[in-house]
């Protein structure tokens, strides 16, 4: 798959790339980022390469991350209008008012402007909820984000980091009131976090949501720099995001992907956002590189191709513990049609099941 093989992104007609470059990095103001001209330089590279989806937030580095891409893309009407931006509202950037954040009408408006402002463009082509707000009814959020979309500030909608029920509460509100749908999903993915297979997957695939992972690589601790043999000599600059989630597991993970990587002359890293990019339901999977070397190492995903045997050594040694009733669902076809075939899947025999000549008691 080529960068520039794009896909509609869930129920939409949205095009988009199969990776997507993530701006969380743009911005040194928290001591760990890319330099203004490296991040520059970084969406050049993805857009030569045909990347056309860049997601950012209101947040991040403080705003200097939208600003960054607004002085880049907003003075080049072409290259703007090729690309897809993507960024969130929720955060609050201004601690002394209470409703600088959040997800209520008066917050998520001022939001839009701002991020309108420091991105200088006139519509954003997707806007993120980036959490859920406990605080605001959901008919208020999805009410304001139709309106936004009707006077041409928005141009699609899509949640992040939210409860399945809530999603699912807010996309049949939209369907059943008439107003702009959701169309995507943004959750973390990776072989270290597959909860999410639990609920969130499986309801962004019967609502029409495309997924779009984010820390594909678990902040770094699938990157092929942490093994078991350099255990506590290698230090990360995200301190505890890496440190604390080097386990027994994480490093079981990283030897079959080293196993994998070797198998297919490749890295680690790209064996990983493969086995991402391969998952039912996802669209477009986050990437994000602080160097051009990163970016083009992670790119270079997208040329592999996983057998079904790699694929599934990878799936065993990642194997999550999903929430009740994830994990007694599989077990239905062996009690609704037992020993039978349907949609390809041949239940195993039950034997509690009824007698075949349907007797009762």
């Amino acid at each position: 798959m080529a960068l520039n093989s794009y896909l509609t992104l869930g129920h939409s007609g949205l095009r988009v790339s199969p990776f997507c470059l993530g701006t969380m990095t743009f911005g040194e103001d928290l001591g760990w980022g890319s330099s203004v001209a490296t991040s520059n330089g970084l969406m050049d590279r993805f857009i030569e390469r045909g990347g056309n989806f860049l997601d950012t937030a209101n947040q991040y580095t403080r705003g200097h991350s939208e600003k960054i891409i607004g002085d880049h893309l907003g003075k080049a009407p072409g290259k703007r209008h090729r690309v897809v931006i993507a960024t969130k509202f929720f955060s609050n950037l201004f601690p002394e008012d209470p409703n600088g954040g959040g997800t209520g009408r008066k917050s998520l408006m001022a939001a839009c402007d701002e991020s309108l402002r420091r991105l200088q463009t006139d519509y954003i082509d997707l806007y993120w909820m980036h959490l859920y707000d406990a605080n605001t009814p959901i008919e208020e959020t999805m009410r304001a984000l139709d309106d936004l979309v009707r006077v041409g500030k928005v141009r699609y909608i899509g949640f992040s980091d939210t409860p399945a029920w809530k999603v699912a509460q807010a996309q049949l509100l939209a369907q059943f009131k008439g107003w702009s749908p959701l169309i995507a999903l943004q959750i973390e993915y990776s072989l270290l976090e597959r909860t999410v297979e639990g609920e969130l997957t499986p309801m962004a695939r019967e609502l029409g949501l495309g997924i779009t992972p984010w820390s594909p690589l678990k902040g770094g601790v699938l990157s092929g720099k942490y093994t078991r043999q350099n255990a506590g000599k290698v230090k990360s600059d995200r301190g505890m995001w890496v440190e604390g989630n080097l386990s027994e597991k994480a490093y079981a993970i990283v030897e079959v992907l080293q196993r994998v990587a070797q198998e297919l002359n490749s890295t680690v890293a790209r064996v990983a956002l493969a086995w991402v990019q391969g998952r039912p339901g996802v669209a477009s999977t986050l990437i994000g590189a602080r160097t051009l070397e990163q970016l083009d190492d992670n790119l270079g995903a997208l040329d592999l191709t996983l057998t079904p045997r790699q694929v599934a050594a990878l799936d065993e040694v990642s194997q999550p513990v999903l929430n009740f009733p994830a994990g007694l669902l599989p077990n239905a076809p062996m009690i609704m049609h037992p020993g039978l075939t349907v949609n390809g899947i041949t239940a195993p025999p039950f034997s509690m099941a009824p007698p075949s000549d349907r007797e009762r008691w």
